[in-house]
């Protein structure tokens, strides 16, 4: 049987996490900023934004340096707790 309390990923390691949104002119830059308020200068990787096919929500993908479950989870948890932010995948 495999052990529950095991971690799934090895840190530091390389994360992307999708932030969805409705499309509002700076919330890239409002999600960038939520990511930054934990992350040392240099740890996102990567961001890529895109559209819905009607064009009425925006998914930002950021990808970056996670140096702890810990920063994960709070990172996270930062995210879920904006109301402009819709769903975190």
């Amino acid at each position: 049987m495999m052990s529950l309390d095991r971690e799934v990923f090895d840190f530091p390691t390389v994360i992307p996490l999708k932030v969805i949104g409705r499309n509002e002119q700076d919330f890239e830059a409002f999600v960038v900023s939520l990511f930054q308020k934990h992350l040392d200068e240099g740890d996102i990787q990567k961001v890529e934004s895109r559209l819905s096919r009607e064009d009425r929500y925006l998914s930002v993908t950021v990808s970056f340096t996670a140096s702890s479950r810990m920063q994960l989870n709070t990172i996270y948890a930062e995210l879920q707790s904006h109301q402009r932010v819709l769903m975190v995948i």
